[in-house]
C-alpha cells in the first residue's frame, strides 16, 4: 500500500506520518529530507521541488513491488503532484490511500509554523508568508481520502488514520 500524507506546510503531516510509521512496518519518504539533500549538493530550491517528488516516486515503486508499505510525506498541493502518486501506485500494482492533514485554526497553524523546530540540517523551513502563498496555490482535493484535523489529539488522529488504512496494530 502507498500511503500519501498531504497538506499545507505546518499542518502536521510529518507529525502524523511519524506516529503512523511507529505503528506500521513502512518505508517512510519525506519530501523535505530529499529537498534538503538536493540543496546540500547545489540543486537550488527553485529546481528541487518536482525533482524531489520524482525521487520519491522512484524510491516508492520498487519498495511497493517488493510488498512493502510506503508512507509518503509531501504537500502534494497541485494535481500534477497528486497524479504522480496515482502513477506510482499503479506502476507497482499497489493500493493508494490518501490522508490530508488540515489545521483549521489559523492562529494555531501560524504558531506551529513560527515555532517549528528544524530537524533537517540544511533545510529552510517555510515562513508563515510562504505557507499563505502555498495555501493560495493549493488546489482543493476531490479524490477519496481521509481528512484529518490536526488540532485534535494525535492519538485520536492516528487511530482514525489506521482505521482508514484498514490496519490493525
Amino acid at each position: 500500500m502507498l500511503i500519501q500524507v498531504c497538506g499545507l506546510p505546518g499542518a502536521g503531516k510529518s507529525t502524523l506520518s511519524a506516529a503512523i510509521a511507529e505503528r506500521l512496518p513502512a518505508q517512510t519518504l519525506r519530501v523535505d529530507a530529499i529537498e534538503a539533500a538536493m540543496w546540500k549538493y547545489g540543486i537550488p530550491p527553485e529546481q528541487s521541488g518536482i525533482a524531489a517528488y520524482s525521487v520519491m516516486h522512484a524510491i516508492a515503486v520498487p519498495n511497493l513491488r517488493r510488498g512493502q508499505t510506503v508512507l509518503a510525506d509531501a504537500v502534494s498541493g497541485v494535481e500534477p503532484a497528486r497524479a504522480g502518486w496515482v502513477s506510482a501506485a499503479q506502476a507497482a500494482g499497489a493500493e493508494l490511500r490518501v490522508i490530508e492533514v488540515v489545521c483549521p485554526d489559523p492562529e494555531e497553524h501560524r504558531r506551529r509554523v513560527e515555532q517549528r523546530v528544524n530537524d533537517l540540517p540544511g533545510f529552510t523551513l517555510p515562513t508563515w508568508d510562504d505557507v499563505q502563498r502555498a495555501e493560495e496555490q493549493y488546489e482543493p482535493r476531490t479524490d477519496e481520502r481521509l481528512v484529518v484535523d490536526s488540532t485534535r489529539p494525535l492519538e485520536q488522529t492516528v487511530r482514525d488514520a489506521l482505521e482508514f488504512l484498514r490496519v490493525r496494530v
